[in-house]
């Protein structure tokens, strides 16, 4: 989903009314990033507060490339990092994830052998449909087991786009918070639904609905979800003991659009690419009695900061043995405190672009390759911003291309490398660059190897349905990475 998706942030059409009440009654952020371009990556630095580059969810096969977890990807979320549930245990929470997981779908990846007490969802996400003897068609677990796997027992209609998964997501999370709040037990729901990600669906109620198409019918049943979310928080008497945060893992996937892709506002370009479009996410914040109603913050935030503040709201301090990238954003959301504070865009194993106050050093550029952009794919499609979205990865590591986001959001005027303006800016961004890259270890990368024979043929709980499929013989391979 994209920053310019939603009405509070000037889409035209005004058709998420829920988002856009949370944010009236809660806190809007401006300024909200995302740790990678795409799927996986943000999602593992989310849970670690950790960017990919530390946890493992990048690649070293290929200079600055962006990598996921794909049906025949080997790695995962290694076992020496430690996620937000596993965290949130010691304060007494029970933690469940709803929807895609995303950080490896090989048992020893499992999220309930990482902190999650409950599943529902899928490890990987809706691609499909596959026809389960080259490809197997993706598992959906119950906690431990598949209870089904797409378009086979949870139907998707890639003509029509009809499908009943957010339904099924939102009547889970209701379920989850009314058998926590009925045992007073403290919990941590993280609602990762994917109806927004190509193929693009919605449930029957919701299609047809939208002036936007089908992608904006789905924007549509994930608002009036939401909604029915804080409502149920509100009824059960806990809305004032729950702190509840909106945001996206990435920017709109352009190359899906029009039909199937969103809306990044102003902002230059959109998923994979580290240009604004690609990371700069909606994101608000809502707790009741405890964040002002209306505020607007310009707080520079990103994903990650999620871990460190969801630990500071169960009094618990953040590991102490490993670098943190996230920091406690409490300050900025209950006493409007500006936190000063670095975003880095990395891509793969590259520091792409560091963004420091309003002004943003681009130290490589690149949209994706000639050979992709000749076969259709555009990252940045009616967007071409000579010098900038190139289709070759261009290094300006002595004299990175500068922006001012604040005059030129849209990264479309890069200042003069002779002006004064870019010498002070560029003085104060390279002490915080050297300081980075200094203190940086990189992970072990996870998604440098794949094999066919890993992928879901036989996940656990697939004898009891008759479902279990015959893996090809293991033969591993360096992974492919394009973009």
């Amino acid at each position: 989903m994209g920053w310019g998706d939603l009405g509070v942030f000037g889409e035209p059409s005004k058709e998420t009314p829920n988002l856009d009440q949370m944010a009236s009654e809660g806190m809007l952020f401006l300024d909200f990033y995302t740790a990678s371009p795409l799927c996986s990556p943000s999602r593992a630095a989310l849970l670690t507060g950790r960017l990919p580059v530390r946890n493992g969810f990048y690649t070293t096969n290929a200079h600055g490339r962006n990598a996921y977890t794909p049906q025949d990807i080997v790695g995962g979320i290694p076992d020496s990092e430690l996620l937000l549930p596993e965290l949130l245990k010691k304060a007494g929470y029970i933690s469940k994830i709803i929807g895609k997981w995303h950080l490896g779908h090989r048992p020893q990846f499992h999220p309930l052998k990482h902190g999650f007490d409950e599943w529902f969802g899928s490890p990987n996400c809706h691609f499909g449909p596959f026809d389960n003897r080259a490809l197997p068609n993706i598992p959906v677990y119950r906690d431990w087991e598949m209870i089904g796997r797409y378009y086979e027992d949870f139907k998707i209609d890639l003509k029509t786009g009809e499908a009943n998964l957010t339904q099924i997501y939102l009547q889970e999370a209701l379920d989850f918070i009314s058998k926590q709040q009925a045992s007073q037990q403290p919990f941590f729901l993280y609602w990762a639904i994917d109806a927004t990600h190509a193929p693009v669906y919605a449930s029957k109620h919701f299609l047809g609905t939208s002036q936007r198409g089908l992608y904006g019918d789905a924007v549509r049943e994930i608002d009036d979800s939401v909604g029915k979310i804080l409502k149920h928080l509100q009824n059960l008497g806990i809305s004032e003991n729950t702190f509840v945060f909106f945001t996206s893992d990435n920017g709109a996937a352009l190359i899906s659009a029009p039909k199937q892709g969103g809306s990044n506002g102003r902002f230059l370009c959109g998923k994979q690419t580290t240009f604004e479009g690609g990371m700069r996410e909606p994101a608000i914040a809502w707790w009741p009695g405890h964040i002002p109603a209306g505020g607007v913050s310009h707080q520079l935030g990103n994903v990650m900061d999620l871990f460190t503040t969801s630990l500071s709201l169960a009094g618990l301090q953040p590991p102490s043995d490993r670098h943190i990238d996230g920091i406690d954003l409490l300050p900025a959301i209950l006493q409007g405190k500006l936190i000063d504070r670095p975003i880095f865009y990395y891509r793969g194993n590259e520091m792409m672009a560091v963004r420091v106050g309003l002004y943003k050093a681009h130290y490589w550029t690149w949209s994706n390759s000639w050979e992709e952009y000749s076969k259709g794919i555009d990252f940045c499609p009616g967007q071409n911003v000579s010098g900038v979205t190139t289709h070759t990865q261009e290094e300006h590591t002595t004299l990175p291309l500068l922006f001012h986001l604040g005059r030129d959001p849209g990264e479309k005027y890069p200042l003069s490398f002779a002006s004064d303006e870019y010498q002070r800016a560029m003085e104060r961004i390279s002490i915080v660059v050297q300081q980075h890259k200094a203190a940086m270890v990189p992970g072990e990368p996870q998604l440098n190897v794949c094999d066919k024979a890993v992928m879901n043929w036989s996940p656990a709980g697939c004898e009891k349905l008759g479902k279990c499929l015959t893996p090809p013989k293991s033969d591993p391979k360096k992974c492919f990475w394009p973009h």
